[in-house]
């Protein structure tokens, strides 16, 4: 393959695989399926009822696997049986994935509340009326755009795995960035916000999330548009780079061309890494210099 052509494949990767992981992101804090879902979990039966919507089917890489895959598997059989367009295949592929996200989703959140009746946790139908659909939308996007990413590289870049396998591990990546990058924004930024920054959790407020928002009480689409600021665009970032520089080394140094060539490429990505590591390690040491009681006590004179 020609260059120009791979580096443009990659590019339209890229951009696809960073609107999978913005959107992934905001999906996780509507349904508050993400590492502070276990506080929301715990709110209730700390005596402190809320209205955040708690699904947390399971974490976010296997829901995500499990989206991405039936979106595969449906394209496949959409493209391969019925000759349908690549376009609408996956268009069909996302809309039925979104729909098994949306009925889990439901279940999961009724099932929950009802379990909390003892600690007179509500089931709040507009709850379910208002962010089912939104998180059906996400995952949506989510899908479909993993299901683009997977389509390229099986038909352009010539990967060997098939469309369906593509999807299944491209879905428990975009979940494990979600988890990992998008929550940072989630967690003590929002649900903690009496809780000075970086000073962890203390036991004694377990369950006390923040449950008032800016005009009322709080649910799962006000944290949504708190992290639509940061930890959306942070997360969607993140997977982006993880899709195009994965593709960047080998389309570079294609292992094709020659023994050389491939141990060219296996060099290049240890540099991608070790320049990651680096300037995570700096960016750590400017933010706790700056921000949270990372700073060495002052010593107050007399």
């Amino acid at each position: 393959m020609e260059p120009l052509i791979g580096m443009g494949v990659l590019a339209l990767m890229g951009a696809a695989a960073t609107i999978a992981g913005a959107s992934e992101d905001l999906e996780s804090d509507v349904g508050s399926q993400s590492n502070p879902n276990s506080q929301v979990q715990l709110a209730p039966q700390m005596m402190y009822p809320h209205r955040i919507f708690n699904k947390a089917i399971s974490g976010e890489p296997p829901s995500n696997a499990l989206l991405a895959a039936v979106g595969g598997a449906s394209a496949s059989v959409l493209m391969s049986a019925y000759s349908m367009s690549v376009v609408f295949a996956i268009a069909v592929g996302a809309l039925i994935a979104a729909g098994i996200h949306g009925t889990y989703a439901t279940t999961a959140y009724m099932g929950r509340s009802a379990s909390q009746k003892r600690f007179r946790q509500p089931v709040y139908l507009d709850i379910v009326r208002s962010h089912v659909p939104v998180m059906m939308g996400f995952a949506y996007i989510t899908t479909f755009c993993i299901l683009v990413v997977s389509y390229l590289m099986t038909t352009v870049l010539g990967h060997p795995f098939p469309l369906t396998l593509l999807a299944f591990i491209w879905g428990i990546t975009v979940g494990a960035v979600g988890s990992s990058t998008g929550d940072v924004h989630y967690g003590a930024e929002r649900e903690f916000q009496n809780v000075e920054f970086g000073s962890g959790l203390n036991a004694a407020n377990s369950g006390n999330i923040v449950r008032k928002a800016e005009c009322g009480l709080r649910n799962g689409i006000d944290n949504s548009w708190f992290c639509a600021k940061f930890g959306g665009p942070v997360t969607g970032l993140a997977f982006g780079m993880t899709v195009f520089l994965s593709g960047w080394i080998t389309t570079i140094f294609d292992p094709s061309m020659g023994a050389n060539i491939g141990w060219l490429s296996i060099v290049a990505g240890l540099a991608i890494i070790l320049i990651l590591i680096i300037g995570n390690r700096r960016l750590e040491v400017f933010a706790r210099n700056q921000y949270g009681p990372y700073k060495e006590d002052e010593e107050v004179t007399a």
